[in-house]
């Protein structure tokens, strides 16, 4: 093949240790066990996807069979046969596997019973096994004696991007190196030399979004690279704007736009910004991570700095994030973050994703709609959250929320909360009056209110450790309904127009009201059982039991 006819990730492949960009350290110790002629059994390359792990493999193969002696610039001169032929993947002693087709036990002692004849034409016999995660267990089991004492004349090269899917056992055996994403100015300075070569005429913000998609993979950037050169029109510089169509990424003003309509409570402008963002061809998925990353931004962007941020805010894009987060509070900012987290992790579940982050975008500006009660309320809020979740168990202030389990709690509480607000205040007359200053009071009102549930919770699931000032401290037991402390909670707010506190106690607290009614029955049926008339029932009907008693004033009450 023509050297001008490949596409850019072949063509510029790396040829030897010096070529690696962002492996420096994986270089130089791979180059001084070659050196001290320290050369482990197998290695073991493990990384993202694109970042040169079968290149590695190729380079060390080369460097371990070269005719020409091994140094940094490995064959730079005048290629040797031996590194010819593993570039172009035909030497008769380096194979290069496919672990996903040879997985199974079978394949294996094939690869093993090869390998007791030594090398044709070289010093090494070299198998190299890409993906070899996917090997199946008996696979591995029956490579371990032989991956533990090779012949002199053999040497492993493993590749995978999964490294927690290969035993332990195997890794132990191998000399392990964990390549690193390629860091996003030196990923960067080398695609933009390359578009020099190639006469490519991209702007530098273009190649910005070029490193930014790739994630750190070489692979990928120059694959993007390759397609942007190829969309340009002669004479003309592809800029940000079209590279943004061609690899269905949108503008982040954009986003960051969405967010300020968010803040606001405009619904109807949000949804107008996001469906001008989709009909730009920009994927879901790829819509709700690019969400996540400036939601990032707006949390911390007080930490951050324009030439910090690895080519992902711009001047412009900084300084608007920065004016819009004077008037958005951090507890927001987390609860969107939360909620954007549950919803990705749901965008696989519903078959029209569009309308599933439309939903999503309307449920934050309700939400940021309701959370802008004021100051005092929101601490009154927070501090509540602090004592006890939605569930009715404490938290301690160091226990982060269940992202999964209670960010649609937390919603709806706020929500709930705000509808009690109105409701107060329409009835403000008829409840301000009303005090609930000891335990009783609060079973009374439950009667007078007709909350049959409620008092039943109190009476038979609560056991109070101490009531005071609006603070309530309670024990529960396992039969308590998990929203009775949600409800509770909103009634004592709608009867007397005051937030009150409600912990709960690792104290066993006082008996509940049906223990200490228990307790008089047991009393009760004790002193019976001493009277003359039980003792004489009990001779007469010896198979006769006392199951139950009642007081004249329980009767008349």
């Amino acid at each position: 093949m023509n050297q001008n006819s490949k596409v850019l990730s072949l063509k510029y492949r790396p040829k030897n240790f010096n070529d690696l960009i962002g492996q420096d350290i994986v270089a130089q110790t791979i180059s001084n066990s070659i050196k001290f002629n320290k050369v482990p059994n197998a290695y073991l390359f493990t990384g993202i996807r694109g970042i040169g792990k079968t290149t590695i493999a190729r380079i060390v193969a080369k460097s371990l069979n070269c005719k020409n002696g091994f140094d940094d610039n490995l064959c730079s001169k005048k290629i040797c046969e031996n590194c010819e032929d593993i570039v172009n993947s035909n030497h008769i002693d380096v194979f290069e596997l496919d672990a996903a087709s040879r997985s199974s036990v079978e394949n294996t002692k094939e690869l093993i019973e090869f390998s007791r004849y030594p090398p044709t034409s070289s010093k090494y016999k070299i198998y190299i096994l890409d993906e070899c995660h996917m090997l199946s267990k008996q696979a591995w089991n029956s490579l371990l004696k032989t991956l533990e004492e090779p012949p002199e004349y053999l040497k492993f090269i493993f590749a995978t991007t999964e490294i927690k899917k290969v035993p332990i056992t195997i890794v132990s055996r191998c000399q392990r190196f964990d390549l690193a994403r390629v860091k996003s100015a030196e990923l960067f300075t080398y695609i933009k030399k390359i578009k020099e070569k190639e006469n490519g005429k991209i702007s530098d913000d273009a190649l910005k979004l070029i490193v930014k998609i790739s994630e750190g993979s070489v692979r990928d950037a120059l694959s993007l690279l390759d397609r942007a050169i190829l969309s340009t029109d002669k004479g003309s510089e592809l800029g940000l704007k079209k590279a943004q169509e061609i690899f269905g990424h949108f503008d982040r003003s954009q986003l960051i736009n969405l967010f300020k309509l968010i803040f606001s409570g405009d619904e109807e402008a949000v949804l107008k910004s996001y469906r001008s963002i989709y009909d730009q061809g920009v994927e879901p998925k790829v819509f709700m991570n690019d969400f996540l990353e400036v939601l990032y931004y707006f949390k911390n962007i007080d930490s951050l700095k324009v030439d910090g941020t690895n080519f992902s805010l711009n001047d412009e894009e900084f300084n608007a994030i920065k004016e819009i987060t004077k008037n958005i509070d951090s507890d927001t900012l987390i609860l969107f973050w939360q909620f954007t987290i549950k919803t990705l992790g749901e965008l696989d579940l519903v078959t029209n994703q569009n309308f599933s982050i439309e939903m999503f975008l309307i449920r934050l500006v309700y939400l940021k709609g309701i959370s802008n009660f004021s100051d005092d309320e929101s601490r009154s809020e927070n501090h509540q959250r602090k004592d006890i979740d939605l569930n009715g168990k404490k938290t301690s202030d160091n226990e982060g929320p269940d992202i999964q389990n209670k960010t649609i709690g937390q919603i709806k509480n706020v929500i709930q909360e705000k509808q009690l607000i109105q409701k107060s205040s329409e009835n403000k007359n008829k409840f301000e009056d009303t005090e609930i200053n000891s335990f009783n009071d609060l079973l009374e009102i439950c009667v007078n209110k007709k909350e049959v549930k409620l008092r039943y919770e109190l009476e038979h699931n609560v056991n109070l450790v101490n009531f005071e000032n609006k603070r309530m401290e309670i024990s529960i037991n396992e039969n308590l309904d998990k929203e009775f402390i949600k409800n509770l909670t909103s009634k004592l707010y709608e009867w007397t127009l005051s937030r009150w506190l409600i912990t709960i106690s690792k104290s066993e607290g006082l008996p509940s009201i049906k223990q200490k009614k228990n307790n008089i029955k047991n009393e009760l049926l004790e002193t019976a059982k001493k009277d003359s008339i039980y003792q004489n029932v009990m001779e007469t009907f010896s198979d006769a039991e006392l199951i139950d008693i009642k007081d004249d004033a329980e009767d008349n009450g």
